[in-house]
């Protein structure tokens, strides 16, 4: 039975996942466009009126209850204290009420804040515009739970990572523009002030008027019962996310990109004085080339992910980040003293330009790294609980950004340099980025995957909206090489589950990875009875708790190219599940271009046909590709004509 909120859901979100050629279409649609200006604004906003009043105080106000070089670390602590006490409130908001009309109303709160901040720059009263920037971040507060909530709600699941690119990309463009806005604006002469507030409320006017058109986003939970206490709420969403082990590790792997970039972001004054020996100028330049790198890392993902919730780029862009904030340690740290630098005599030094590189390299990869765990946490989380589970992010997130703050602190005065900051930052986050994958190896095996189907082969795959979003299903493929499975992971957006022969487990470096995983290994009935009917148990299970199931009923990797019969192991599958009123739809599918690579059959040797004995036969960048075929009703499966339909689709050009 349809919901009425599932209806509306349904109304807002695409029929089509190719109904636009790229992210940058989604500006054309309503159900994307008005709520990623909206959010713009709002950040926007934010900065421009954080960055001015740090500027006041540092430079323009003397105040003896607060030193300029306090100033940036009091206003950043004041936005972030929020997070830590209304994040539990804005999940528990977002769940129960539409998105749409939480986001007016947070929208309507920015205008009211913004008309006291303005009694606060004509005024120059720093304890009226501290106190906006309590508020400042009790918004920020209420609208991050809606920003990652909102989106899995009206977009596709094959357009979840261009959607977050789009917002991530946005995001650092609008706090620098922001950053950049405030800077000017408050150090006009004699209008400075009133400037900055007038642009603060018209930013704030201008995202209510965007917001207006945002289309309704029902909600998800309407029945649940508001819990008012932020602490115990705190820890009831901490636990709620780490009930789904993937998810919650997740979120620990985004709060720990927080930490890693906040090291960077706090160091970049002191880092273009006191190392670069630059002025204020070269200061905003490293924060531009920061901000351009993670925009430019945050849109490829959906050029490299081909449409998907691609985790497989996440290892790939901490690697990146390690190497580039290893590399800055030596880039920075032997340049020789001089006079402070403006803009123009740095960018004309050479070695400045390796600096450069390093920064906007490494935001480029931070922002493979980001975009999509977002887009993951999204698509995993339970709709009814996802708001709940994004602000048990933010709370994360901010007590990781607390904790780097402190940790910058505490090196700093143990007499660190800032590079040697830098290096430390990148050597952790290599053994970090390491524990995570350990502990979440599908981040791992789709980066393989991800490396295999991008470097090795050119990997075309045609039909996969076949290819389930959700719920059980079984995928039935021809079987031509060791690492069939592999191309098979790099097509799907979902984990899957393969049945496989239990000699393949004994093949150096793949067995490791078909053990990671979690492959079911199957010997024949005749050879070991109970490692048999083990394996269907097995994928039985795997049925039952929704998952994707992958089979090769051929049995083994063919010998001559040819497609073998098909066994009957798909429909004992079949079959055991209908027996418990699980109805699995059957995908056929079919590799082609494999025979004659490498990892197939075709040398001979001995008189028997191996795998892996010329490297290189086929040379990089060899064609290959997936063909996926409709569905098949479990009630319609049989042996004979899936081989058919793998036939045919082997047939496909």
């Amino acid at each position: 039975m349809t919901t009425p909120a599932a209806a509306a859901t349904a109304a807002t979100a695409p029929h089509d996942a190719n109904a636009h050629a790229n992210q940058f279409a989604l500006l054309k649609q309503r159900r994307f466009a008005p709520f990623f200006w909206t959010q713009f604004a709002g950040a926007a906003n934010d900065n421009l009126f954080k960055f001015a009043f740090t500027v006041l105080v540092t430079y323009q106000l003397q105040l003896s209850w607060m030193p300029p070089a306090m100033a940036g670390l009091v206003i950043g602590a004041l936005f972030i204290l929020p997070f830590l006490l209304f994040s539990a409130t804005a999940g528990q908001l977002t769940d129960k009420f539409d998105k749409t009309k939480i986001i007016r109303f947070v929208k309507n709160f920015e205008i009211a804040i913004m008309l006291i901040a303005t009694w606060g720059f004509v005024r120059a009263d720093a304890v009226v515009l501290l106190g906006c920037v309590f508020l400042m971040g009790l918004h920020s507060t209420l609208f991050g739970p809606v920003k990652f909530a909102y989106l899995p709600q009206v977009l596709d699941a094959r357009e979840l990572t261009g959607g977050n690119g789009m917002v991530e990309m946005g995001t650092f463009v609008a706090i620098l523009l922001g950053q950049v806005a405030g800077g000017l604006l408050v150090a006009l002469p004699q209008v400075g002030h009133t400037t900055v507030a007038v642009a603060c409320v018209l930013l704030a006017l201008v995202g209510r008027g965007v917001a207006q058109a945002i289309p309704r986003a029902p909600a998800t939970d309407p029945a649940l019962v508001i819990n008012w206490n932020p602490v115990s709420e705190t820890w009831r969403n901490l636990k709620l996310a780490h009930g789904n082990t993937v998810v919650f590790r997740s979120l620990l792997g985004i709060s720990w990109m927080w930490f890693f970039g906040a090291v960077f972001l706090s160091q970049f004054p002191s880092f273009a004085k006191e190392v670069l020996h630059g002025d204020e100028q070269v200061a905003s330049l490293l924060l531009v080339v920061f901000s351009v790198g993670i925009g430019v890392g945050s849109l490829l993902c959906e050029t490299l992910s081909r449409r998907q919730v691609e985790i497989g780029l996440v290892p790939l862009g901490a690697i990146g980040m390690s190497v580039f904030a290893i590399d800055l340690y030596f880039a920075s740290r032997a340049l020789p003293p001089v006079a402070v630098m403006g803009l123009g005599a740095f960018v004309s030094q050479a070695a400045h330009w390796r600096v450069m590189a390093d920064l906007a390299l490494l935001s480029l990869f931070a922002g493979l790294y980001s975009v999509p765990m977002y887009a993951l946490i999204q698509l995993r989380s339970q709709p009814t609980h996802r708001a709940r589970i994004i602000a048990a992010n933010n709370i994360l997130n901010a007590l990781f950004m607390i904790g780097s703050s402190v940790l910058a602190g505490a090196l700093l005065g143990a007499g660190f340099t800032i590079p040697q900051i830098f290096l430390f930052t990148g050597i952790a986050n290599a053994v970090v980025a390491f524990y995570i994958f350990m502990l979440v190896p599908e981040y791992l095996l789709r980066f393989i995957a991800w490396m295999l189907s991008h470097f090795v082969y050119r990997f075309e795959i045609k039909g996969d909206e076949h290819i389930p979003t959700e719920g059980a299903a079984v995928l039935v493929c021809n079987h031509v090489s060791f690492i069939d499975a592999i191309l098979l992971m790099a097509a799907s957006p979902r984990p899957i589950r393969f049945i496989m022969d239990h000699r393949i487990f004994k093949v150096p470096v793949l067995g490791w990875l078909f053990k990671l995983a979690k492959a079911i290994p199957i010997a024949p009935q005749k050879e070991d009875s109970a490692a048999y009917e083990a394996a269907f148990a097995k994928a039985l299970q795997v049925l039952r708790e929704g998952d994707l199931l992958a089979i090769f009923p051929e049995g083994a990797i063919t010998r001559d190219g040819t497609l073998q019969p098909f066994k009957g192991g798909v429909m004992k599958i079949v079959e055991s599940a209908r027996a418990e009123g699980i109805e699995p739809p059957v995908i056929p599918m079919a590799l082609t271009n494999l025979w004659g690579s490498y990892f197939s059959r075709i040398e001979l040797r001995g008189g028997q046909n191996v795998a892996m004995a010329k490297p290189f036969r086929r040379g990089f960048f060899s064609r290959v590709g997936l063909n996926v075929g409709h569905a098949v009703p479990p009630v319609e499966v049989q042996p004979e004509a899936l081989q058919q339909r793998v036939s045919r689709l082997l047939a496909t050009t």
